[in-house]
């Protein structure tokens, strides 16, 4: 068995426009991910993330090169790879017609449990995810998030030794999030590989411990974020509260070319490539301006990493994601 949960090796995945020429989503990608780890492939709309997760988990086959899940082949061996991954999709992919309850149950037992450990896991998950009070409801009749909610609590029925989740949290609120990445730290920490994407940038920085941040379907940048950061070396984040936001101060900083740039209120957010003594030069004469409430220097952080890097590979620079 292959001492690598997932293996790609020029992976290319095309798809036929009317007019040429064609959309490659995924161009040439090859990388390995050890097992037990928490990987996030990350990169702004329209980067593959979603078509490579689909490829890993035989939903799409590949135009060219080859991709395995623990040791199995994705085009040729399909069902031994589906065997052993658990799926969140951004699709909903939900029966809108069972209830709560039905969907779990009939996913666990799809996965071979026996009816006394589905009904047991099912309860177990019922309570975990705060589901008991819709779970004889149909699923057609909740809402969007709570849809998602029945998804992601799916994986943690059954006991796949590789789970792929694409965005995660979408609909969650802040303290389910919170509870559901310390079950994925849990799941990690014995042994299961876990495989998300995100657009919430803090999501990957406190999660996972091997990125890999694609552009136009090819790899960026890979390592854990201290790598990451190293590749933003003389990126600073300098964020500043004043009691009156100083006049033409967005005009003064957009002169500065930073790498993002957020004023909300009285507060200012800027991430700039410079040495250390200019950035620090620049927030006492800004400090000057007008009182200062609250002023912090620190270095670059995943969402300065990943604008800087998808910028330089080319194109227009990415939408600013969420943090």
């Amino acid at each position: 068995m292959s001492e690598y949960a997932l293996e790609v090796e020029g992976l290319v995945k095309e798809y036929r426009r009317r007019d040429p020429p064609l959309l490659r989503a995924v161009d040439g990608l090859s990388f390995r991910v050890h097992r037990g780890c928490l990987f996030g492939l990350l990169g702004p709309n329209g980067a593959g993330k979603t078509t490579t997760l689909k490829i890993l988990t035989t939903l799409l086959r590949p135009t060219a090169g080859r991709a395995a899940v623990l040791g199995y082949d994705v085009l040729h061996q399909p069902l031994e790879v589906r065997r052993r991954i658990a799926v969140v999709l951004q699709e909903t992919a939900v029966d809108l017609f069972l209830s709560v309850r039905d969907n779990l149950l009939s996913y666990a037992r799809f996965h071979g449990l026996d009816r006394y450990e589905a009904r047991r896991r099912t309860a177990r998950v019922l309570e975990q995810f705060h589901l008991l009070e819709v779970a004889s409801h149909k699923a057609m009749d909740l809402s969007g998030g709570l849809r998602r909610r029945v998804q992601v609590a799916k994986v943690f029925l059954v006991d796949t030794p590789v789970v792929f989740l694409d965005e995660f949290s979408t609909g969650m609120d802040p303290l389910l999030k919170r509870e559901v990445m310390d079950r994925l730290r849990k799941e990690a920490a014995r042994g299961r590989t876990v495989v998300l994407t995100t657009q919430i940038l803090s999501e990957a920085e406190e999660l996972c411990d091997d990125i890999l941040i694609l552009h136009r379907g090819r790899s960026v940048a890979r390592g854990d974020l201290n790598t990451l950061k190293l590749l933003s070396k003389d990126v600073y984040e300098l964020s500043l509260t004043f009691a009156v936001l100083p006049a033409g101060i967005r005009e003064e900083l957009e002169q500065l070319a930073p790498v993002r740039l957020a004023i909300r209120n009285n507060s200012v957010e800027i991430a700039l490539r410079a040495e250390e003594s200019r950035v620090l030069e620049l927030a006492r004469a800004l400090a000057r301006r007008a009182q200062l409430l609250h002023l912090e220097v620190r270095g670059a952080s995943l969402e300065d990493i990943f604008i800087e890097l998808t910028r330089s590979a080319g194109g227009p620079p990415p939408e600013a994601p969420s943090v």
